[in-house]
Order: structure tokens, then sequence, then C-alpha cells
């Protein structure tokens, strides 16, 4: 059968319980139907690029599906009827991520990163570069002031 990731989001004053319920629905739905769903995960509530029937947050859920396409049109037909889901996505993919997805993976461990190459410090400075490497001279504190120009003022 074919595989396929769908997100969806809910509205925001919709509560977590109900979210639950909702996926608990379309997981029903697409066993129904002869497909299963080997993982769901709740990304939690998200702001939204851009007001969606006035709407600033909502509810992310991505279910993965193993399921045949009637059963993800079906699944899509009741996302569209359901009035707390404000958008959802279903896209094709060649085979599902095991493990948690991109979006539940520690957003707090990116100390392993490389500093980019001629950036800048947290300081303004050049990263790795001390005085010494730059020639060994101080840059004059205070820009030098224009000549002054004389003006005559005529009464």
């Amino acid at each position: 059968m074919p595989l396929y990731e769908n997100v969806f989001i809910a509205r925001q004053d919709v509560s977590s319980q109900q979210v639950e319920a909702m996926t608990e629905e379309f997981t029903k739905l697409v066993t129904d139907n002869g497909g299963s769903v080997p993982k769901n995960e709740y990304w939690g509530v998200r702001g939204l690029t851009y007001r969606i029937k006035k709407n600033r947050k909502g509810h992310y859920v991505l279910l993965n599906l193993d399921a045949p396409s009637d059963a993800v049109q079906e699944l899509e037909r009741n996302m569209r009827l359901h009035e707390d889901v404000i958008r959802y996505m279903t896209v094709r993919v060649e085979e599902l991520e095991e493990g948690p997805s991109v979006m539940m993976q520690s957003r707090g461990g990116r100390g392993d990163r490389r500093p980019r190459e001629g950036g800048r410090d947290r300081e303004g400075g050049r990263e790795g570069r001390g005085r010494e490497e730059r020639g060994g001279e101080d840059t004059p504190a205070v820009a030098e002031a224009a000549p002054e120009t004389t003006a005559s003022t005529e009464e």
C-alpha cells in the first residue's frame, strides 16, 4: 500500500483532549477503510505564519499513514467537513520516518553546529582573530572630524 504523511491544524480554542479525540476519530476512519496509522505525533500549539479563519495559533498533529488512496480521500473529505480543522495537507512519501519527526527532535541541542566562516561572534568581533592577527594596530576610537569650513555671515 502507498505511504502518506498527513498534517492537520486544529483551532487554537479546542482543548488537547479534543484534539486527541479527533486524532483517534481520523485513525479509526483510516483503519475502517483498510489502512493503518503506524505513528501519530502531537506537535503542540504553534503560531501560524498568517491568520487563518481568524486564528493566530493552532494545534498541529502528524499522522503517518499506510493506506489505500480511497482511505486517504475519505480522510481528507472528513477533515474538510470537520469544523475544528483549519488546514490539512497529505503528502505521499517513499518511506515513513522511524523515530521522532524533525519537529519533535530537541531544538536545544544546537551546540553541535559549526560557526559560520567569516561570521561574527557574540561580542561583535571577528571569530578567532585577535588584535595581533589583524595587524597589531588599534583603530582610532573616534573618527577624525572633517576640516572646518569658515562661513561668512553678512548682516
